[in-house]
């Protein structure tokens, strides 16, 4: 089988389980609620739960929007019948290319209902970047003929910034500006919104000597960093505009950002890593999220965001990457209370 096959009948799968669940009774889209935060649900783990008990987890802590990576037909199943909860779906990476090339297999996905339909996790810039916007504009044409509220995006990392302090400075690197560039353009001009992935704890942990804890956990108040008339006093806030300025030196100024995903390891490097640490952190994503108030430089635009991870996935490379979560699989046991 090759591989536009293949996608095609990846998405064709899965899609038609949606169809039966994402309309509620009027035949409206279920959209997440505002000023909640989402869980990313990844399942790089031989001891995650089932998808039955993963879903009665989130109904218990009232968590009404998740993320998953691809469209894992289990997951989408198991949501069969809890339409108050959103999906974010991510495209496989892997299968940009096939997409990009054969319009039958992005047809393929005119069933998706989603919050959001995200194409490629961190794929901008590099040797799969290019294929982003045409998919991207494909999926588009396919939901505006239906009529259908679903945003098409995609994920991008921090990395894109050559320059990021202060804020004011942010600049995308040469070779973010040729691929990313005009993916914002185009989601600027659809009124769509860009997914970030904003890690504070990157920064700090790289520098814990010259960065100040409370400054990276969001658990201050005072201003660390003053950038002309605006005054930072976490870092988050400083990493969320740093980005907006870049989009605004590329010419877009005014496309939302949301959060895909933030959070901090409980463990895996010492002392910067303890439960303590990462439930502030995550905590204080969370009161910043539900108070609505945006950032510095956009003070009236509420933060829209997932926090990484629902599990800590022992599959995933040793040290940090296997303790983002917030759970041990083993018995939805919480490695520290946040909801």
């Amino acid at each position: 089988m090759n591989c536009p096959e293949r996608v095609i009948l990846l998405l064709i799968s899965y899609t038609a389980i949606l169809l039966s669940y994402k309309y509620s009774n009027s035949g409206s889209i279920i959209v997440a609620a505002a000023n909640n935060v989402g869980l990313n649900y990844g399942l790089l783990g031989d001891n995650i739960p089932s998808p039955p008990e993963v879903i009665n987890l989130y109904k218990s802590i009232g968590i009404t929007k998740i993320r998953i990576f691809d469209p894992n037909t289990d997951v989408l199943n198991a949501l069969r019948d809890h339409t108050d909860i959103g999906v974010t779906v991510g495209v496989k990476d892997q299968d940009l290319a096939a997409l990009a090339a054969s319009e039958e297999a992005v047809k393929a996905c005119r069933r998706e209902h989603h919050v959001y339909i995200t194409v490629g996790n961190e794929v901008i810039p590099g040797p799969i970047g290019p294929h982003v916007l045409s998919v991207m504009k494909s999926l588009t044409n396919l939901v505006e003929t239906r009529n259908l509220p679903i945003s098409i995006s995609t994920v991008v990392a921090m990395s894109n910034l050559g320059e990021s302090y202060p804020p004011s400075a942010g600049t995308f690197t040469s070779q973010a500006r040729e691929q990313l560039t005009p993916v914002l353009k185009y989601l600027s001009q659809k009124s769509k919104p860009i997914l970030v992935n904003i890690y504070p704890y990157f920064p700090y942990a790289s520098d814990p000597v010259n960065i100040r804890l409370d400054y990276a956990i969001s658990n201050n108040e005072e201003v660390v960093v003053q950038d002309g008339p605006l005054g930072y006093s976490n870092m988050f806030d400083a990493m969320f505009d740093a980005f907006v300025w870049a989009m605004e030196k590329e010419g877009v100024s005014d496309l939302p950002v949301v959060v895909s995903e933030t959070g901090w390891p409980s463990a895996g490097n010492g002392d910067l890593t303890t439960p303590h640490i990462a439930a502030t952190y995550n905590g204080n994503f969370v009161k910043h999220v539900v108070s609505g108030r945006g950032t510095p430089k956009r003070p009236n635009c509420s933060i829209d965001g997932y926090l990484f991870a629902t599990f800590n996935e022992n599959q995933k490379p040793a040290g940090t990457e296997q303790n983002f979560g917030l759970y041990d699989p083993t018995g939805l046991k919480p490695i520290y209370k946040l909801f």
